[in-house]
């Protein structure tokens, strides 16, 4: 089983603590180079140094942007390997699956199925309110964004999905002897560390309901199916469509889009309808497929 995988008398808490402290300091190592950069911006350009994550986010160009903001998760990347080979002495498949290897097939369908939906629901979007929208399509900056998403941001997803879903499930559990109360913390830290987002400050504390509603999703996607493939495919293609297709003044990532939303953003029931509608439904098309069983059981058994 996923969760077990990781029980052991040795896999103190402690060790998940020193963990996270290792890999939030190689996360930190990956984000000097856009330190460095700021700093011969503010030093010998004259620009003014960002104070804000709204400035920070229209500080550089937005592909270099991009890329300078997804680089440190390629250290951290490095960092988990390091804490669970060394520290807690597993593979890294033993905090993704447990199954006898990674199951690529249910990392694509859920991309896909997860691709299709937001494209789609996109233009239908579009079609029905296009004044809200503007064409920001540009063929070489988009070329240039694609190759950095594709290549990038599914390392990014996969990172905070190894750190959430797969070593502090798995260390929750190792303290907690429980499946539920692991599952509701790491997706209510998932969700609170998104408080710095930009989005946050526009729309309101109401769109954590939509962070820790995610975070549930995938938790319960991984609880039931004994492994994160499939949290690793939803994520991925939430983040990569998203930056390939609708960017605004006031999100996350500054892309070079096909689309830019130039509304007026308004918490509303586009906010919860994803974590009360559609959520669910994706929970049934999984759990067909991959008949799924004894929903209660699996995230509230004790381990």
């Amino acid at each position: 089983m996923f969760i077990e995988q990781a029980i052991n008398e040795n896999n103190k808490f402690w060790k998940y603590l020193f963990g996270l402290l290792i890999i939030f300091g190689a996360s930190f190592l990956g984000q000097l180079p856009m330190l460095a950069m700021i700093l011969f911006q503010t030093t010998f350009k004259g620009k003014t140094y960002p104070t804000t994550d709204t400035e920070l986010l229209h500080f550089f160009e937005p592909n270099l942007n991009l890329f300078l903001l997804l680089i440190s998760y390629v250290v951290a990347l490095g960092g988990i390997y390091f804490v669970v080979r060394f520290l807690h002495h597993q593979t890294l498949k033993s905090i993704i699956t447990a199954r006898k290897k990674m199951d690529w097939n249910r990392v694509l369908f859920s991309f896909s199925l997860w691709a299709i939906f937001t494209i789609v629901s996109t233009l239908i979007t579009y079609y029905l309110n296009p004044s809200d929208f503007k064409i920001n399509f540009q063929p070489i900056p988009f070329l240039i964004l694609f190759i950095i998403g594709t290549l990038l941001i599914p390392i990014q997803t996969s990172v905070e999905e190894l750190i959430f879903r797969g070593y502090l499930m798995q260390g929750f559990a190792n303290l907690f002897k429980n499946k539920w109360l692991p599952l509701l913390l790491t997706s209510s830290i998932f969700g609170l560390l998104h408080l710095s987002n930009p989005e946050v400050s526009k729309l309101g504390n109401i769109i954590m309901v939509y962070y820790i509603g995610t975070g549930l999703l995938l938790g319960i996607m991984t609880l039931m199916d004994d492994g994160m493939e499939l949290a690793l495919g939803f994520h991925a293609a939430n983040n990569l469509i998203g930056a390939l297709l609708v960017t605004s003044d006031w999100s996350a990532f500054q892309t070079y889009s096909i689309f830019s939303d130039i509304s007026e953003p308004e918490a509303g029931i586009d906010i919860i309808f994803p974590v009360i509608v559609i959520y669910p439904i994706l929970l049934v098309i999984f759990g067909y497929k991959y008949k799924w069983s004894g929903w209660i059981k699996k995230m509230t058994e004790r381990v």
